[in-house]
């Protein structure tokens, strides 16, 4: 069986608002226009870092209309699903699916036994003819999917495809490779933090919110052409930066500064309930991305 053909990097990313609060959708348009530029393989809309929980059903479907018509097909776009039951879901993926969207990646429901999972995955899958991924995200969802239902859900054809962040992720994602290694794309996440390693274990890309992804993008490209030590290099330089962006409650506020900085983004705002960054943190933030060799107001790659 050949292995499914979604891969490389698809950044997860945020929903742009106004600084009232309300949806900027010229800014979805530019930050599809941008992440084609930057060379992206595809696009994860509607995340948990996208803030989708905040969204009306209204401005979700707008988000998913003005990201599909900008792309055209010049990527892929993912749509994120995330509902308190199996026909929340369904509507939602059904909704993706009408609206010209290529995949979806689809949270678990509690309570979360292997048993209402295995249910509730298959039960969505039977339902739309998009390929859907097992999002694998335990310290968001409250529920942690063991291996060897995320591999038999992958053999049978129902979630050919994982967004993996359960840690230590490399211990599961190695399991379940072992278990499926010809029915399932492994995307890591948690920032892009195990990306480099992740690729050497088989994972078929990245699905993170890192707002640089000219490094994601360097990084693969790298290793792909067998230049495993450029991948490294250019990964472990990037780390710092990974890092600090990567912190829990005001994570969503720096990916958007730097969205806003690129001029992306027309502002950084943080729909309520949210965390704003203050200044001190983003001089800081900033001053890591210099130490690293990197620009927030300015894409372009990593140094050789």
């Amino acid at each position: 069986m050949s292995p499914p053909p979604f891969g490389g990097v698809h950044p997860i990313v945020p929903t742009p608002f106004f600084d009232d609060g309300s949806l900027d959708l010229a800014s979805v348009e530019r930050l599809m226009d941008h992440l084609v530029m930057v060379g992206v393989d595809g696009v994860a809309i509607l995340g948990f870092m996208g803030e989708a929980h905040k969204l009306t059903g209204a401005e979700r479907r707008a988000v998913i209309e003005a990201a599909v018509q900008r792309v055209k097909g010049r990527m892929v776009v993912w749509v994120g699903v995330r509902s308190f039951g199996t026909a929340g879901t369904i509507e939602q993926v059904e909704e993706a699916e009408s609206l010209g969207a290529d995949a979806v990646f689809v949270a678990p429901i509690l309570p979360g036994t292997p048993a209402v999972v295995e249910r509730h995955y298959r039960e969505v899958a039977a339902a739309t003819r998009l390929p859907v991924a097992i999002h694998d995200y335990p310290a968001e969802f409250g529920v942690t999917i063991p291996a060897d239902l995320i591999a038999r859900l992958a053999k049978d054809g129902v979630t050919p495809y994982l967004k993996a962040e359960d840690p230590p992720v490399l211990v599961k994602q190695r399991r379940i490779l072992e278990l499926a290694p010809d029915e399932i794309g492994v995307f890591g996440g948690l920032g892009g933090a195990w990306l480099y390693e992740e690729l050497v274990n088989g994972a078929a890309g990245v699905m993170t919110g890192l707002a640089f992804p000219e490094v994601l993008v360097d990084v693969v490209a790298r290793y792909r052409a067998g230049d495993s030590g450029g991948a490294a290099s250019a990964f472990d330089r990037a780390l710092p930066l990974v890092r600090y962006e990567f912190q829990p409650g005001i994570g969503v506020g720096l990916r958007k500064h730097v969205y806003k900085s690129r001029g992306v983004f027309t502002s950084d705002a943080v729909r309520q309930p949210g965390q704003s960054v203050d200044t001190a943190t983003l001089n800081e933030f900033e001053e890591v991305a210099r130490r690293v060799g990197l620009d927030v107001a300015t894409c372009g790659p990593t140094r050789s």
